[in-house]
């Protein structure tokens, strides 16, 4: 059986057409997406939450098509109309799309969404359900590898193996496109783990370099203090907190200007790198960790956020950050060349978790576990010979020191 159970309409328009006889009235989906249902009515606050518009038409022509917003209920991916008639009614389901599909005859009619294209590439990973599914399958049962498992010890490993995999082996870098607002500080993202990088966007689209800096700090407490220096407590007896006179000085300080210097004047050069940079050295002693014109942040754990100096303000920034792949539950998607790392990573956990098993089997298991990881971070590493071999050729260049 193919593994491609989509056509292409299916898959690159996100629509699947039905035509009524008159006696059908239920017709499933065959979408790799399951439908998302919430509401009929275009009326109900929750009918903007499915994740896909129901049309019909009389004759199936361009612009005859109206959006169905009543008489209908959907059950898994099954729609069933319940008090309209179908008889030789042609019927479209059409997943959101950024464009919003080709059957919306006003922009609000439209199915506006990510959801096809969320689906595009989707081939190459396959779901953490399936991999569970599948390792019950393949390596549990009279015979086999492990005799019996629970299947809650199976998520729980197969769940562990997704988190380690995910901080060095997946391609599990999320990013966003920010604005740095003038409160100069922004709320890490619901799954952030760890920052990739920082660059803020020019008006030419290309990236700069920001870097996370030690010129400043974020204290994590700032307990209000008595003319003896002593912390002062609440009635409770809990101490008093102020707000940090060190994040305010460094939002305050200079650095702002430097948006207004773009010549190579004397001032400008002294400003940045000179005897007045702020404390980065001066002009013959310059600090490379803190030469940096492209601005700089911390994160303040306090507060779950990022804070970023003065001259960043209203700048348009790409968080890269990573995740430990568990955002999405069971439907987490795992990249099918590592496919094979995850069963023998949950392999492995399962027997070396158990009382009076032989050490080498263990041993083998441990073996096999580095080495699958091992092949499945070469195959991600997507290293391309054209790639490498034209980075390479900048090493033939003569370097005066």
């Amino acid at each position: 059986m193919s593994l491609i159970t989509e056509n292409n309409r299916q898959y690159y328009e996100g629509a699947q057409g039905f035509k009524g006889d008159g006696t059908t009235v239920s017709f499933t989906t065959t979408f790799n997406t399951d439908l998302e249902w919430y509401a009929a009515s275009g009326s109900d606050i929750n009918y903007t939450k499915n994740n896909f518009k129901l049309y019909s038409s009389s004759n199936g022509l361009p612009g005859s098509w109206s959006e169905v917003t009543t008489g209908y209920t959907v059950s898994g991916n099954t729609i069933t109309y319940t008090d309209a008639p179908v008889d030789n009614l042609y019927i479209v389901a059409q997943l959101k799309r950024l464009d919003g599909g080709n059957y919306g005859n006003t922009y609000a009619e439209k199915a506006v969404g990510e959801t096809v294209e969320k689906n595009y590439g989707s081939y190459a990973y396959t779901k953490l359900n399936d991999i569970i599914n599948n390792f019950i399958v393949a390596y549990v049962g009279a015979g086999k590898l492990i005799p019996s498992a629970k299947r809650t010890d199976i998520i729980f490993h197969a769940k562990r193996a997704m988190q380690e995999f995910s901080y060095d082996t997946l391609r599990s870098v999320n990013s966003q496109e920010l604005t740095i607002p003038h409160s100069l500080s922004l709320a890490m993202p619901q799954d952030y783990v760890n920052y990739v990088s920082m660059h803020w966007i020019d008006d030419q689209g290309v990236k700069h370099v920001m870097t996370p800096t030690s010129m400043t700090t974020n204290p994590g407490s700032m307990p209000l203090q008595s003319d003896n220096g002593q912390p002062m407590q609440d009635n409770f007896g809990d101490n008093v907190d102020g707000t940090s006179i060190t994040e305010d000085r460094w939002s305050n300080n200079g650095l702002k200007n430097r948006r207004d210097i773009i010549d190579n004047s004397d001032f400008s050069w002294d400003l940045l790198y000179g005897e007045q940079s702020y404390g980065v050295g001066q002009l013959y002693g310059l600090d490379p960790q803190k030469a940096n014109i492209n601005g700089y942040f911390t994160i303040n754990d306090r507060e779950g956020k990022f804070s970023f100096s003065s001259d960043l303000i209203d700048r348009i920034i790409i968080l890269e950050y990573i995740s430990d792949g568990l955002s999405t539950g069971m439907d987490t998607r795992v990249p099918k060349l590592a496919e094979e790392a995850m069963y023998a990573y949950i392999s492995h956990a399962i027997i070396a978790s158990r009382i009076n098993q032989p050490e080498y089997i263990v041993n083998r298991l441990k073996r096999e576990k580095s080495a699958k990881l091992r092949n499945a971070k070469l195959r991600l590493s997507n290293i391309k010979l054209n790639e490498f071999v034209q980075v390479m050729r900048g090493k033939s260049k003569w370097l005066k020191h």
